[in-house]
């Protein structure tokens, strides 16, 4: 594809066909894209462990990636190298129940078991985050849940990964001797080895609300601290016959050793390749502008994982990045400092806000929520990050030759808390943190037009420019007028799953009345919490549940634990809740009803009591725990 790519280019740019040019190259890129997803995918090959026969047989995994534990397993990625004796490709995600004889699982074990293979979970409300299509887009379809003894350990497979991971376990051991906190060393980790598995909900979410989350994964910032130190470093190596060239190399070996013992994470790989390229553009003098060396990194990424396009820290990482090209100068030089402390800080200042303008419209679609308080974790913090980076670096290599003093220790670890605890400090003003922004994905398109068509009007000062952002901000307001005029329009009744409880939603324009048995903290409730901000709508709760609900074209009837029911409304839609005791075949028989609806709130066996019944009398039945939330609109 490649070759024939290069062919095209030069006759086209040889008979001098521009136009001809220009769409030729749309359409080889796109083909290029087509061919590396269905590369990449193992769906493509006849060997990929789904298509065999895999009920009863002999399953060997082995074991790539151990993720943060769940509450009841731990959970990995492991890959199907073996079904019953053949050789198979492609990822599962493991769970193994936790127990006190549990031993952890090691990046290269190979694992001996005949395991059922169970479909992923997808959401089973509206608006909740999809776990399955999260993981499908790494490639990973299935799951497998055993226990401890229904596996046996066969053998070790010596990769690179592998190593490395042991290399990585090595330094977890080595830090553990020296006494920091949990917390301590759960930011360590995170920092130096790229692994967060151990980070507490209640830390992460303070990084989360005070604007600082990006420090807590390696990504562009990390690398880009890494890049200008090492360069400083090998400075005096440029002064060398063909200096340059042996400084880059050494520069983009080290980059590279990093993310290895970073496990090569997604956020990692993208940060050090598009470091590479500026590296090399940089040390060579390239006159091109540097947005030339982020779109080549861009394009070998998707080119080697074309689903890298639809992760969002990949988004994220290259909007920051271009934020930060295109509107840091256009800020910074609004005011010069004279005193150079001031200047640093103006310069901090000015790539933190860049950096926001680049990723606020996706960030407010993705996570719906905006700290306002990001400056000043930010300015606290970063300035002193490199000197974090190399002090880690530098504990790391002290405590696996135990030639780290206790002292040092010590004092970088008092270091991370203060770091912790001015990020809990900042993340507690909640005032400050706005929740609950509502973003379309159309709106978040329709936002960047005019983000850029200001960047492009300020940076070339033509007043024909003016035209495209006026254009722009039509746009935008036809967008929010569309978007509210159909959520005036629109109307839905919902039954939620939610385990052992009820919640009922009727929604009628922009307002949803939610009918439940839950605790005080509903408003909170995340499930709820997404459903009022991604629809934008308001709601009111009632603790009550109405026997009937009257729709367009339906009759909902709810039936719960006293099993009362009104026998005069025929051919209506029935919700079971809180496990009634009645006699479902008699119901069926007096009012013929459409369909029989259980939610989460009732018993297990009663559910399947009832699937049972209705299968026989050939009544529909939906279990929202296993269907979903029921909607009608």
């Amino acid at each position: 594809m490649l070759i024939v790519f290069s062919i095209v280019l030069f006759l086209l740019k040889h008979f001098k066909l521009k136009k001809s040019f220009t769409l030729i190259v749309t359409i080889t890129f796109v083909l290029i894209g087509i061919s590396a997803v269905k590369i990449q995918n193992p769906k493509s090959y006849s060997n990929f462990y789904f298509n065999k026969n895999i009920e009863n047989k002999s399953v060997i995994l082995e074991i790539q990636k151990v993720l943060k534990p769940g509450n009841y397993y731990t959970k990995h990625v492991a890959k199907v190298i073996q079904v019953n004796n053949k050789e198979t490709q492609g990822k599962i995600l493991l769970n193994i129940k936790k127990e006190d004889t549990l031993t952890p699982l090691k990046v290269g074990q190979l694992l001996y078991l005949a395991p059922n293979f169970k479909e992923l979970i997808p959401p089973l409300n509206p608006h909740q985050f999809d776990y399955k299509n999260y993981l499908a887009k790494q490639h990973i379809y299935h799951q497998i849940f055993t226990e401890d003894n229904q596996y046996k350990i066969v053998g070790y497979n010596h990769s690179v990964f592998s190593y490395i991971a042991e290399i990585r376990n090595t330094i977890q051991f080595s830090l553990k001797q020296y006494h920091f906190s949990k917390n301590e060393l759960a930011v360590i980790n995170a920092l130096l080895l790229g692994q967060r598995q151990d980070i507490s909900k209640e830390l992460l979410q303070d990084y989360t609300n005070a604007g600082a989350i990006h420090i807590l994964a390696i990504s562009g910032l990390h690398i880009g601290i890494i890049l200008l130190i090492l360069s400083y470093l090998f400075k005096p190596l440029e002064k060398l016959p063909r200096g340059k060239i042996i400084s880059t190399f050494l520069i983009v070996f080290l980059l590279w050793l990093f993310a290895l013992l970073a496990g090569l994470n997604a956020s990692v790989v993208r940060a050090v390749t598009m470091f590479t390229f500026v590296a090399i553009g940089q040390s060579f003098q390239q006159k091109q502008p540097i947005e030339h060396s982020l779109v080549t990194s861009m394009f070998i990424l998707l080119l080697v994982n074309p689903i890298f396009l639809f992760d969002v820290g990949f988004q994220l990482s290259y909007l920051a990045v271009f934020g930060i090209v295109w509107t840091r100068p256009l800020l910074y030089n609004l005011w010069k400092p004279k005193w150079k402390i001031i200047d640093k800080f103006w310069q901090l200042l000015t790539v933190s806000i860049a950096a926001q303008a680049g990723i606020l419209p996706i960030s407010l679609y993705y996570f719906h929520q905006f700290p306002s308080l990001f400056i000043f974790s930010n300015l606290l913090i970063i300035p002193f990050l490199g000197g974090i980076l190399i002090g880690g670096i530098l504990i790391i290599l002290l405590a696996i030759t135990n030639l780290l003093p206790q002292f040092l220790a010590n004092i970088y670890g008092f270091v991370i808390y203060l770091m912790n605890s001015t990020v809990n400090f900042i993340a507690k003003k909640e005032d400050f943190l706005l929740k609950e922004i509502p973003m379309s994905f159309i709106e978040m398109i329709a936002w960047y037009l005019v983000i850029i068509s200001i960047i492009q009007l300020v940076t070339t000062k033509r007043i024909k420019q003016f035209s495209f952002v006026l254009l722009s901000i039509i746009c935008l307001q036809v967008v929010l007028i569309s978007e509210k005029n159909l959520r005036k329009k629109k109307s839905e009744f919902i039954v939620f799953h939610k385990s052992r409880k009820t919640l009922i939603g009727n929604r009628i324009s922009s307002r949803i009345d939610l009918f439940h048995n839950l605790d005080k903290s509903i408003t909170t409730d995340k499930l709820i919490v997404s459903y009022r901000t991604n629809e934008n709508v308001t709601t009111h709760f009632t603790e009550r549940t109405p026997n009937i609900f009257f729709l367009k074209k339906d009759t909902i009837i709810a039936v719960d634990s006293l099993g009362v029911y009104n026998f005069g409304i025929q051919n209506p839609i029935v919700v079971l809740q809180h496990s009634p005791k009645i006699n479902l075949n008699r119901l069926l028989r007096t009012i013929s009803p459409k369909k029989i609806i259980a939610d989460g709130s009732n018993y297990k066996s009663y559910i399947n009591r009832w699937e049972s019944t209705c299968k026989k009398q050939q009544t529909p039945f939906y279990y929202t725990g296993q269907n979903g939330a029921f909607v009608i609109y």
